[in-house]
């Protein structure tokens, strides 16, 4: 059953993107993102009968339950969604699929990370001996445990450096290639006051000069941990007239988890982008050169130039001529995550991925700003979980 036009984002709320969020809990950020998110669009609360979030740490369970008490919200559809960096993306065509089922007609997604940093409030050692531990923590059984980490695959720096290296082995990818997305994103984030990196011009020197974190990445080919939080309100087709803002149909979804563990991965030179994709735009009947926005994960560089040949945009093996040919920013030629990405809009854990939805909505509305993508019809939005592990895609439209 196919959800084009199934429903459409109205609201839209986010916190820009810091380093650190001092004393608030995660509730507070999700409770702030999600009350604007109603106001946006012009809603109540009791408008919302529909809640999408994500595991939150310090809560094992009843998760839907307790954002929506703090909220406020008595919901008839409540879900919780997993998929990392895909979460966002992923939540949205939920919400759409338990409005078309007429589980609820209006669905709020949140998404937020904290992080107290040096900002939080730090024992003093000589006053508060730590507590010991009545029980002994759980052995990881994990299939990262057993496979990746006793070989030195620890954490996402290694796996997309492999990816990487793989690529440039394959089809001579050059260092300037991969550093002209960093630099392409920075010129988008200086017309995004919302950003990180806002007021901090980057050139291919910078990005090459910085400091190789993982060979061949160097430190600003990698996303920076930030905090924040960002949240999306689903509607019903009949309920649209009565919202504040122009409409971002969806038109089309797509998803695709293919291993955990990266050492299951099919391949280091191939995801379920393109599962995901096609799907999205097989939906929504149109092609990815219909697309006028990109709004691609970036948690690397190299994650940006596999999506655009997975998802269509260009040939296997053709992505580094095609961000080298391409103007990428808000006024070029090919506008691509036009709110900075991750990389310099920030990535504040689940909302930083949620961030590319956010910006391919506003951008549909017409709210981009300085950075509005002239005469927008169709954007594309794409979620990356893992390491290439899971992976979602939608396509949205100025019109139904």
């Amino acid at each position: 059953m196919s959800l084009r036009g199934a429903a459409a984002v109205v609201g839209v709320a986010e916190l820009a993107p810091q380093r650190y969020t001092g004393e608030a809990t995660i509730l507070d950020l999700l409770s702030q993102v999600g009350t604007e998110a109603i106001a946006d669009a012009g809603f109540r609360r009791a408008d919302v009968d529909g809640l999408i979030v994500h595991p939150i740490g310090g809560l094992p369970g009843f998760v839907p339950a307790t954002v929506a008490e703090h909220l406020g919200l008595q919901p008839t559809f409540a879900e919780t969604v997993d998929l990392g960096g895909a979460t966002g993306a992923g939540m949205i065509w939920r919400a759409a699929a338990a409005i078309q089922a007429g589980m609820c007609t209006s669905c709020l997604c949140l998404t937020g990370t904290r992080r107290r940093g040096s900002g939080g409030k730090r024992r003093q050692a000589s006053k508060e001996r730590p507590r010991p531990r009545s029980v002994a923590p759980a052995r990881d059984r994990s299939p990262q445990a057993e496979f990746d980490s006793p070989y030195g695959m620890v954490g996402a720096n290694v796996g997309y450096a492999m990816i990487a290296t793989r690529y440039t082995y394959e089809y001579g990818l050059e260092d300037t290639q991969r550093a002209k997305v960093a630099v392409d994103q920075r010129r988008n984030a200086n017309a995004n006051p919302a950003a990180i990196f806002h007021d901090q011009p980057l050139t291919i020197d910078d990005v090459l000069s910085s400091e190789v974190i993982c060979e061949p990445l160097h430190m600003l080919e990698i996303v920076m941990p930030a905090a924040g939080a960002a949240a999306l309100l689903v509607t019903a087709p009949d309920r649209v007239p009565d919202t504040r803002q122009k409409p971002a149909w969806l038109l089309g979804a797509g998803e695709s988890v293919t291993h955990s563990s990266f050492a299951q991965a099919p391949g280091l030179d191939a995801t379920g982008v393109g599962i995901a994709s096609r799907a999205a735009f097989e939906q929504a009947g149109i092609k990815p050169t219909d697309v006028g926005l990109a709004s691609l994960y970036d948690c690397y560089t190299i994650m940006v130039l596999l999506t655009l040949e997975e998802a269509g945009f260009c040939g296997r093996g053709e992505a580094g001529a095609f961000v080298e040919s391409h103007d990428l920013t808000w006024a070029g030629d090919f506008p691509l995550n036009t709110h900075g990405g991750q990389m310099s809009f920030g990535q504040a854990g689940l909302a930083g991925g949620m961030s590319h939805v956010t910006e391919a909505v506003r951008q549909i509305q017409g709210r981009g700003g300085k950075r509005q993508v002239p005469d927008l019809e169709l954007a594309y939005a794409h979620g990356n979980g893992g390491i290439i592990a899971e992976q979602a895609g939608l396509v949205f439209g100025a019109s139904r």
